[in-house]
Parts: C-alpha cells; structure tokens; sequence
C-alpha cells in the first residue's frame, strides 16, 4: 500500500521512471558534487597544506580494484552513447612542442634569437588530439642502460643531421643502425668529461670533483648541455645538474638528455628570465654554449649573476682558435676582457684560468656593491622571487635578500636546519610532518605499482629481470611539489629516479626551498604547456593540482591531453584529491585512451587515488 506522498509522486514521474530521467538525475548528482569539491576559494591552500598522515590497509588487495560509485551512472549511460574516444593527431604532430613555433614567431615579428622564446599566446592550439609516437619508437631502456644507449626513433635529430652537425659529442657517440651509444668515460669536453670535471674541481682548490658537495656546490644549471654528459657525471657524485637550452627543431639537447634519463628543460633567456627565484644555482656551467656574453650590455651575465647564490661559480669553456697572424693569448685577452669588466661591475672575482676555462667567483659580501665606484649597474629595487619569464633586467639582483647565504655556510647533512627552513618560512614541524607523510605514500604507491606493472609489462624477450618498477622509472615529475617531501622519500628509498619539483604559479612559492634542498625544480603556471618535448617523463604525481585548476581558468581536458603529450608510452599517472574532482579526472582519462583505476583509501577520507596507464598506441 502505498502512502498518499508516493502517489503523488507516481504521478509526476509515473510508475516506471524513464532510464533518461535516471540518468540525468545521476549526472546531476555528480556535477553536484564536483561543485562542492572545488567550491572553496582556497582550495588549492588546502590541497597543498600536509595532510594527516594515512596509512593505506590492505593496500595490494585494492591493486585492481576501482571505486564503484559511478558505476550505474556508466552503465545506464553506456546503452545511450559511450564517451567517444579522441582521435590521434597527424603525423606532422608526432614530435610537436607548444609554445615553441619558431616559424609563427617570426611571422609575429620576433627575431634576434626571440623567435626561440617562449610565446605560448601563438600557439594556441584548438583541435584536441593525442600526439602519437613516431613509427620507429621504442620503450626507453631501462636505467642505468638506457642512459647510455637510445633509440635512435626516439628522438627527432636524424642520422644525416647527426652526422652533418660537426658538432664535437660526435667524438663519444656511436651511430648504430637503430641506436645512438654514449661513452661514459668520454664526452664533449677535449680530454673527457671525468677530466675536465677534475680540471675544474682543481681550479676550484679542491682535491677531487667529488668534494664538490663539501664545497657547496650541491646544484649546477648546465647552459647548453649539449647532449647531456657532463650533467651525467655530475649526477654520478650526487651534484643536481639540470640542462636548459634552447627550443631546437631537432631536439638534439634537452631531448635527448631527457631520453637518456638526465634532468633537462626547454629554457631561453634571450629576452626573458629563466622561470627560476633569484639566488637558485651554486654553479652555473656553460661549454660552448653559444651565448655571446658581453652582448647587450652585458645583460645575459646580469642573469646569470640573479640565478647564482652568494660565493657561487660562473664555469666558462671557451675553445678559441688561432688565426693566420694573432697569437693565442691575443684572442684570450680579446674575449675575457670585456667580461672582466662586467665582471669587476657585479663584485664577481676570476677566481682561475686554466686553458679555455675560465671560473668566475660571486662575491659573498653584500655590501660590495656599495663600494663600487662609478656603477654602471645599478641594483635592483625590490625582490622577486616570483620570476616566471619576466623581461631580463639591466639591474644586480637579490642583494638585500634574506636569502643572501654564502654557499659554503649551508649545512652539509641531508636535511636543511631549523634555522634554514625557518628563514623559507617553514616551520621545522610541518616540514618533518609532510616527510613523513610521503615516506608512507610512496611506500603506498610502490606497492600498488609493482603488481600492476608485473601483470601489465610481461618479461620481453632478451630483457633481465629486475623488480619493478625499479629501473623501469627514471624520469619523474611532481606536478605541485610543495615542500619536495616525495623527492625526499625517492632518495630515502634508493630508488634510481629524479624528479622534477614543479611549483605551480599562483601557489606558495615554496621552490627557493626545494632548490635549497639540492633538487631540480621550477615555476610553471599548468594553464599552459610545460617546456619540454614529447614522451620525456615516466611518470606523472599530483597532490591537490586538480582541486586548484578547477577554479581556473584552464580546462582540465587540457591540462590532461598535455599529460599525455609529456608522458612516455606505457606511462604512469598518480593523482590525488577529492572524490568529485578525481571521478572527473577519471572520465576524461577514459575519453584519452588511459587505463584508470581509482582507489578508495579506505581511511575514512574524501581522498582518492587515480592511477592510470598511458597505453603504446602503434598506429
């Protein structure tokens, strides 16, 4: 028997509800709750700020399972049309890099080197598709082999570009019909790079490049890197090296770092500053690099001298030939004397000069500047930390700075001090407390990755059997890094990886922290491409950045489809935020093609988990 309220309802809807009327009230529930998720203001404050820390029980039984609570929503939907799946790009597209049209640059009006900037308001792209691999490409090797050997498919420099370059990396490559091997022990510097590591650690007063660290040049920004090598050395005696060049239609520097597993992004301070906070680097290394230093009023040394942290090193190598009638210290002395000047104007000291290297010292007094006489340069008012490709400055930078700290008088341990992190605005407490936090999710999500990969990367043939996913990831990036606390827990865990700490714009500055902590890190606002070429990360971590973007401007398609872009075949994608946020997410990730799991933690939480697999699309 029915009750009166029933029956007035039986009218309106009738006895038998329409499945569309059905429908409509689920999607209704769910922009509902993705409304809730994202209606705070500070909700990206809220997203970054450390969580309570969660300890995930009977995790490896939630390996495959998926949440259920959109589950009638897909399979009522399913019989009145499933999300259709978006299309692959052409193949003109396969190696494509946003913000980078060199040729719509120039029809723009930049030139003199501009037309490599970043100008993302020109590439606006509006088709959404997915960027497909190139026909010959190959799963990377795995770690440490694949730093060694590559692809040659996987990279966008042919075999006659390679050969016809003349460039001096030749010397410690090997062509093969279908790869590209390094030399370890040799590279692009005359006598090696092991060599001119020492050479320049010599010149430094130390005995050995690996007292580097107990120098305080734990970070170095490799200007023009090359093809990476000397970066991988550094790497070898825990020195971060990050490679930044400039955009190349053959991609033959940062992409090919990046396919050999080596820390790199897409950088060009031709007419802008690189997206990093005043006083970042320890060193800053430049090898043929290109740059005519004393150009433009000495402006390019004017950001070097921003990125570079008190008693820092400017390392310059600088082959110079000798011509018909001039004597070899002639052109010497015609190429350093122009940088001494501008060198005496930013309080540098040449520190040594050892046949065509030369290292310049940062002073580590602030008040030097004030003794000047005469100054060309003036100093900067104010102290941006904020610097995301802002115009290059005709000022000295960061002299009243609190951040203004000698290289040598860091700590030497593993862990910034009190004081150190008190001086970032961090409370030791909550640094220590997000620690620990991402030393129990990476444990997490190890555990859950390690079945998936088993069950989805049988053995192929000829490959060892190492555990995985050790050595099966190697590049990865950490899309709202806040304090670096996972980075921590990767090298408290030994595992083989880098990872790119990635602040996003309009959050709390925290990458002076993160650099301080010896990491690679940028600024980036993820309402635009990131700089760097296609499939050049293993994976992909987000804590929160859904919740942030939801109340932006950008689209979270988008920001989904550059994921893809940047992500190598075979792939993995971590995201963790709110339920409505991340059921969203999983959505749009089917419509990409991506295998998505969503795991309920089981805590009691709104949090979820989304893992997905980019899959090897061969057309």
């Amino acid at each position: 028997m029915r009750t009166p309220w029933l029956n007035k309802l039986a009218l309106v809807l009738g006895p038998r509800p329409p499945i569309s009327w059905l429908v409509l009230c689920l999607i209704s529930v769910l922009a509902l709750i993705t409304l809730l998720g994202s209606s705070s203001s500070n909700a990206f404050e809220a997203a970054t700020s450390t969580p309570a820390p969660d300890i995930y029980t009977n995790y490896r039984k939630l390996k495959e399972q998926a949440a259920v609570d959109y589950l009638e929503l897909k399979s009522l939907s399913g019989g009145a049309g499933r999300v259709k799946e978006l299309g692959l790009c052409g193949k003109e597209r396969e190696n494509f890099v946003p913000c980078y049209n060199v040729s719509a640059n120039m029809l723009a009006g930049y030139k003199d080197g501009e037309e490599f900037d970043r100008h993302c308001e020109l590439s606006r792209v509006v088709e959404r598709c997915l960027v497909r691999p190139p026909k010959e490409y190959k799963i990377p090797l795995r770690w440490p082999s694949g730093r060694d050997v590559i692809w040659s498919g996987n990279v966008k420099i042919t075999k006659d570009q390679f050969l016809s370059s003349g460039s001096m990396t030749k010397r410690m490559m090997l062509l093969e019909e279908n790869q590209i091997a390094f030399h370890s022990d040799d590279g692009s510097i005359f006598d090696g790079v092991k060599d001119y590591s020492r050479q320049i650690a010599e010149m430094l007063g130390l005995g050995s490049d690996t007292e580097l660290i107990q120098a305080g040049v734990r970070t170095v920004l490799d200007i023009g890197c090359g093809f990476g090598s000397f970066g991988s050395h550094l790497l070898s005696l825990k020195v971060m090296a990050v490679c930044v060049a400039a955009y190349e239609a053959t991609g033959s520097q940062v992409q090919m770092a990046l396919e050999r597993g080596l820390p790199a992004i897409i950088g060009n301070f031709v007419s802008r500053q690189l997206p990093y906070p005043t006083l970042s680097y320890d060193m800053v290394h430049c090898a043929q690099c290109g740059i005519v230093w004393d150009d433009k009023d000495g402006i390019f040394l004017l950001e070097v001298d921003r990125l570079l942290r008190p008693g820092g090193y400017f390392v310059l190598t600088a082959p110079v030939n000798k011509a018909q009638g001039s004597s070899l210290s002639t052109k010497k002395a015609n190429m350093v004397i122009p940088l001494e000047k501008f060198a005496d104007e930013l309080c540098w000291s040449l520190l040594a000069q050892q046949d065509d290297t030369f290292i310049w010292q940062k002073t580590v007094e602030a008040n030097s500047y004030k003794s000047r006489k005469q100054a060309a340069i003036p100093l900067c008012k104010g102290h941006d930390l904020q610097s995301y490709y802002q115009p290059l400055v005709s000022c000295i930078s960061g002299t009243s700075s609190k951040h203004w700290t000698p290289i040598q008088n860091r700590s030497s341990g593993p862990y910034l001090s009190s004081a150190e992190l008190e001086l970032h605005g961090v409370q030791p407490d909550d640094f220590f407390e997000d620690l620990q936090y991402w030393r129990s999710a990476l444990k997490n999500y190890w555990s859950l990755l390690t079945p998936l990969i088993f069950s989805d990367h049988p053995k192929r043939p000829g490959d060892e059997d190492p555990l995985p996913p050790f050595n099966m990831v190697r590049n990865v990036m950490d899309m709202n890094a806040h304090f670096g606390g996972l980075n921590y827990a990767f090298l408290e865990e030994k595992k083989s990886v880098w990872l790119m700490n990635v602040v996003p714009v309009g959050a709390q500055n925290t990458l002076p922290l993160i650099l301080e902590q010896g990491f690679a890190g940028v600024l980036h606002d993820w309402c635009e491409p990131f700089p760097t070429y296609s499939r050049t990360y293993d994976m992909l971590h987000a804590n929160g950045l859904l919740s942030h973007l939801s109340s932006e401007r950008c689209s979270m398609m988008d920001l989904l489809l550059e994921m893809d872009r940047i992500l190598r075949p075979e792939g993995w994608v971590v995201l963790s935020d709110k339920m409505g946020v991340i059921e969203l997410a999983r959505m749009l990730a089917t419509q990409i093609r991506w295998e998505a799991r969503v795991i309920d933690l089981q805590n009691g939480s709104d949090q979820r988990l989304l893992v997905c697999q980019k899959p090897f699309v061969r057309k």
